[in-house]
């Protein structure tokens, strides 16, 4: 939710601190798209790695990482929107970017699906993503009822929030430390491990960093992953070209009013946030089980 209620105030922010007085800004649209970048190639070296990770030392303690560091850039904006305190935010929003961008939505997930019945798994998916769609859509709406500089304190006091309460209420979870778990999430039992290709000679467990070549023959191993790593991957690519081209087009020209940014966040947060693509993915996870 904090992510979305600052993106309609940021981009009066860039243009104050890199090019003050003018109305189009091109310095801007630039860096903007280095910063997508750069955080989309961390977040594909990142995810798996938390991802990982979080099999050993548990989701909650990974989850804690990427919550914590997203509020570091907030605070700083919170503070002071001078062009030193933006080229501060810059930075360390395209550091903990990577980490935080994909892995809070894949641990949240993990989390679910370790601590629901497989039965009740892909319910539980299709009421996190209504959540998840309110939240994106009320981020945004509130952003056009805050200056910009409580819109900044109250993003990173939702994001504190978040933390503390992660951290007091959620209980840790390991995957199958109650033995929920000993098959792969994607699969019932040994009949569905056998139609869609798995076999323990060709399953290995990470012991160290994931390389390309894992995650190229993980997705190899595995029909069902695939299909949904699929439909993910053209679902975000055409919602990281909506975006975009939003973020572009309110940059160039300081002509859009705030109403007019604000419809068109809230447009896009809404497409972004649809369940639709998850109930794809969640239909295709489902597959072997029907």
């Amino acid at each position: 939710m904090e992510d979305l209620m600052v993106i309609p105030a940021i981009t009066d922010i860039t243009m104050l601190a890199l090019c003050p007085g003018q109305d189009e800004c091109s310095l801007a649209i630039y860096l903007s798209g280095f910063q997508q970048a750069i955080i989309g190639l961390g977040t594909v070296v990142m995810t798996p790695l938390i991802g990982n990770l979080s099999d050993v030392y548990g989701r909650k303690s990974l989850l804690t990482v990427p919550l914590a560091l997203s509020i570091i850039p907030l605070v700083i904006l919170a503070y002071s929107r001078e062009t030193n305190f933006f080229y501060a935010y810059f930075a360390l929003r395209t550091v903990t970017a990577m980490v935080c961008e994909g892995s809070i939505n894949c641990l949240t997930l993990a989390y679910v699906a370790d601590t629901v019945p497989e039965r009740e798994r892909v319910p539980a998916f299709g009421i996190l993503a209504g959540f998840l769609s309110a939240s994106f859509v009320c981020g945004t709406l509130a952003a056009r009822f805050l200056s910009t500089a409580s819109t900044f304190q109250v993003a990173a006091f939702a994001s504190m929030l978040a933390t503390i309460y992660m951290r007091v209420f959620l209980k840790e979870s390991l995957p199958g430390r109650d033995g929920t778990l000993r098959q792969p999430i994607l699969k019932g039992g040994s009949d569905a491990i056998e139609e869609d290709g798995y076999s323990p000679e060709t399953i290995e467990v990470f012991k160290k960093v994931p390389s390309a070549g894992d995650l190229i023959c993980l997705l190899r191993s595995s029909k069902t992953l695939s299909q949904a790593a699929i439909v993910s991957f053209f679902q975000s690519l055409a919602e990281g070209g909506l975006q975009a081209s939003l973020m572009i087009r309110s940059i160039a020209s300081k002509q859009v009013g705030p109403n007019e940014q604000i419809i068109a966040f809230v447009q896009s947060t809404m497409i972004r946030a649809s369940p639709i693509s998850s109930h794809k993915i969640s239909s295709i996870i489902s597959v072997d089980s029907t």
